[in-house]
């Protein structure tokens, strides 16, 4: 008899982290491997960030804090929420985790019954499915493929919709594709959620502040406030302050829901680090102008990744409108044959490809439910990007014979 729980059959590990470990591997046995595959700025976190941190271990704030946040971090994100997106909280409907991932499995945890259904809608993040999967729900998979920019469509969310939907988890920008919601594109979905009562809305909103080309933000509860009472607003500080190894998220949402997801935190992880939550305080009360100087490094990347990708043989990349990645199709090289011989069948073949013969590291389609196409972050620097690129421009090249027909 196994000591493995049954449930660990339902769940497969992150792709991304997989990835990303395996060019850690490849670069610690000397090749030469540029890594595309985190999901993590290169920028350090800001001066007054860290400098918030320090004083607070030199003031003794080391010790045991509330399950679910400190007031003062409370109370900043209670300004955030009102600064930014025009939402109004008190402190019982705030949560703090460790990290937006902890606040999605909390949510769904503390709400989830089997067979519960959750809309995600394909291309996500890799993690939605198998935390719907955990908390044995039912993920119902809608694509979104990339003549619709690879978002939901009013239509394709009202056919997915049955008597045993409980959650459409939404996210914008998204992860993996950056393709952003109008405030005009969010009223159509929204529209349709005032239709069927029973359905909330878990929205994740980390890369709120990565958007470029004048692009302005909105979020569901904000553009319609009749869903204010079904919506669990997720936020965090890992992607806009570059502080990923702070491990702070955060939400906002019904105080019945927030007080069910302390009780799961108070049996899993209870609080998280006080002095993280120092710092995400400070991060969310400063000054915000630094966010606007690095978005301008972001679009700068992202115009150089989205033209060098479109340059290379059968690659067909859309210019997402926000956070730090695109996901580029890869259809044009499936079927044709590699130098050594092998045929690319699908995309996780073609990324395993680059990796081999031109030490890129990118993530596949499959992982995040369409294919075929793959992500890259370009939340690296500016002379990785165009050195990576080039590499899949010549792999690309070198690939022989014709694209497998649609």
């Amino acid at each position: 008899m196994s000591i493995i729980a049954d449930r660990l059959g339902r769940i497969k590990p992150s792709p991304t982290i997989a990835v990303t470990n395996k060019a850690r591997e490849l670069k610690a046995a000397g090749r030469d491997v540029i890594g595309l595959g985190a999901g993590e700025p290169d920028f350090d976190t800001p001066d007054f960030i860290k400098d918030a941190a320090i004083e607070a271990i030199k003031a003794g704030d080391t010790k045991y804090t509330a399950v679910d946040g400190t007031p003062a971090l409370k109370d900043a994100i209670i300004e955030k929420f009102k600064r930014d997106n025009d939402l109004s909280y008190d402190r019982d409907q705030i949560t703090v985790g460790t990290g937006g991932k902890q606040v999605l499995y909390n949510a769904l945890m503390a709400s989830v019954n089997p067979g519960d259904e959750v809309i995600i809608p394909a291309p996500y993040w890799v993690s939605y499915p198998d935390m719907v999967l955990l908390a044995e729900g039912a993920p119902v998979i809608v694509d979104c493929p990339a003549e619709n920019q690879f978002k939901l469509r009013a239509e394709d969310l009202d056919a997915a919709i049955t008597p045993k939907t409980k959650w459409l988890i939404f996210n914008s920008p998204s992860n993996p594709t950056g393709g952003a919601y109008s405030a005009e594109e969010l009223k159509a979905i929204t529209d349709v959620l005032l239709k069927h009562p029973h359905v909330y809305v878990m929205t994740d909103d980390m890369y709120e502040h990565l958007v470029y080309d004048g692009f302005e933000f909105a979020t569901p509860a904000q553009v319609e406030p009749k869903l204010y009472d079904r919506t669990l607003t997720i936020n965090g500080v890992s992607k806009s302050y570059a502080m990923t190894g702070w491990r702070i998220g955060y939400a906002g949402g019904p105080k019945d829901l927030i007080k069910a997801m302390a009780k799961v935190q108070s049996q899993s992880t209870s609080n998280p680090s006080s002095v993280s939550q120092a710092a995400a305080t400070a991060a969310l009360n400063g000054d915000q102008g630094f966010l606007g100087e690095r978005n301008d490094a972001f679009k700068a990347r992202r115009d150089l990744v989205v033209k060098m990708l479109n340059d290379a043989v059968g690659i067909d990349c859309i210019t997402p409108e926000g956070a730090f990645y695109v996901y580029p199709s890869c259809k044009g090289c499936i079927g044709k044959t590699t130098p050594n011989g092998k045929v690319i069948e699908t995309d996780e073949d073609f990324v395993t490809y680059l990796l081999e013969d031109q030490g890129v590291a990118a993530v596949h389609g499959e992982a995040f439910g369409l294919s075929p196409h793959f992500r890259i972050s370009y939340a690296t620097s500016t002379e990785a990007l165009e050195e990576a690129c080039k590499r899949i421009q010549t792999a690309c090249a070198a690939l022989q014979g014709e694209a497998k027909a649609a």
